[in-house]
């Protein structure tokens, strides 16, 4: 259960750390505040309470520091003081995930168990296999679970239910699969109805919040090719009839760098805001219809611009903010795998020709 990169923290209310609980070579996570005893020895015991260092983590996460390493040790853990009656809730390995379950369950007592889904969220997970029956049957069996709880329960989020097949767990471990609700803060009132979800519990939601927490991941992921694009641009904005000037690549490039950081602010950002309200059912589509009515108010407001260069803009900011756009269906609830491949097989060729079209019209500018 432990790992050696772990780090000492007291429980909340705050009390001083008993040294003697550790074992030589490991430190305890700031997130474990203790040990509860139990027949197949101590277990450690989790705090509800966030600390300064975990919102900088969701903070650096979010905007894709650390995000593949942002896991925590797969195994059985403790909140609260849970008895052998106390239910099981499996989680994904993903800390995020952790944390936000730790949270929601504060005051209760209860086993969680975290499986590995090599630290990918429990929706993703489900998707991809690694939060599936197999690594369930696996987690039980190595964590002695049979041994430390009375009954035969395990409490699975319901975007897990995908890749899990409930009937195969239960025979395979012994062990019956309930799907709790969809958000963890639901949890509670959950348990409190005898484990009985309401409609609402079962709906998956994604808000207008939902979708600006997500946005920050989607540029960060396309830095390389940004860097890239605006060398690029950089070098082909100094192309004119005297061959190169840097002048021209200075003041040509910057303009189109601008445009491409428009387009792309537009495809990943505004795109996913206003996502409902926009025609259309294809992100890519979505995106380009955003895509025209910026670029159309920026022709409007910076102008007046010649007609080529104004083609031009027109073309490419479109052509940056359908692909951006269509690049969010990864973070989507609304898409499916089959439906994005359809999506891309369309829009790349339709994007590629847009941007090729608005490069040369650009440069022909130049002369």
């Amino acid at each position: 259960m432990a790992q050696n990169n772990l780090e000492t923290a007291a429980c909340s209310p705050p009390s001083p750390p008993d040294r003697s609980r550790e074992r030589p070579g490991y430190r305890l996570c700031r997130y474990v505040c203790g040990w509860i005893e139990t027949p197949i020895g101590d277990l450690p015991q989790v705090t509800s309470q966030l600390k300064f260092l975990d919102i900088a983590g969701h903070t650096a996460m979010r905007w894709g520091f650390g995000r593949s390493r942002y896991s925590l040790a797969p195994g059985l853990y403790a909140i609260g003081v849970p008895t052998p009656d106390s239910e099981v809730l499996v989680c994904a390995n993903y800390k995020l995930s952790f944390d936000v379950l730790r949270r929601a369950v504060k005051g209760l007592n209860l086993w969680i168990l975290v499986i590995d889904t090599k630290g990918i969220n429990v929706w993703c997970a489900a998707g991809k296999g690694t939060f599936g029956t197999a690594e369930i049957v696996h987690r039980v069996e190595a964590t002695q679970l049979s041994q430390v709880v009375s009954h035969r329960r395990l409490i699975l989020p319901q975007l897990g239910a995908p890749g899990v097949a409930a009937h195969e767990v239960r025979k395979q471990s012994g062990f019956s699969v309930i799907y709790g609700p969809v958000r963890a803060t639901d949890i509670k009132p959950f348990l409190a109805a005898d484990k009985q979800a309401t409609a609402q519990m079962r709906r998956v939601t994604f808000s207008t919040w939902d979708r600006i927490i997500l946005t920050p991941v989607e540029l960060t992921v396309l830095w390389k090719n940004i860097l890239w694009s605006a060398l690029i641009l950089f070098i082909l904005g100094g192309i004119g009839p005297s061959i190169f000037s840097f002048a021209a690549a200075w003041s040509r490039g910057s303009s189109a760098i601008l445009i491409g950081l428009t387009g792309l602010i537009t495809g990943a950002v505004l795109t996913p805001i206003l996502l409902p309200w926009l025609p259309g059912r294809a992100f890519a589509q979505k995106g380009a219809i955003a895509g025209v009515a910026v670029a159309t108010l920026l022709l409007i407001g910076t102008g007046p611009y010649s007609f080529g260069a104004g083609l031009a803009t027109l073309f490419s900011l479109t052509a940056v903010a359908s692909f951006a756009a269509m690049n969010f269906t990864g973070s989507s609830t609304y898409t499916s795998p089959s439906g994005v491949e359809k999506e891309m097989r369309i829009s790349i060729p339709l994007q590629s020709c847009a941007v090729l079209l608005a490069g040369g019209i650009w440069i022909w500018t130049a002369f």
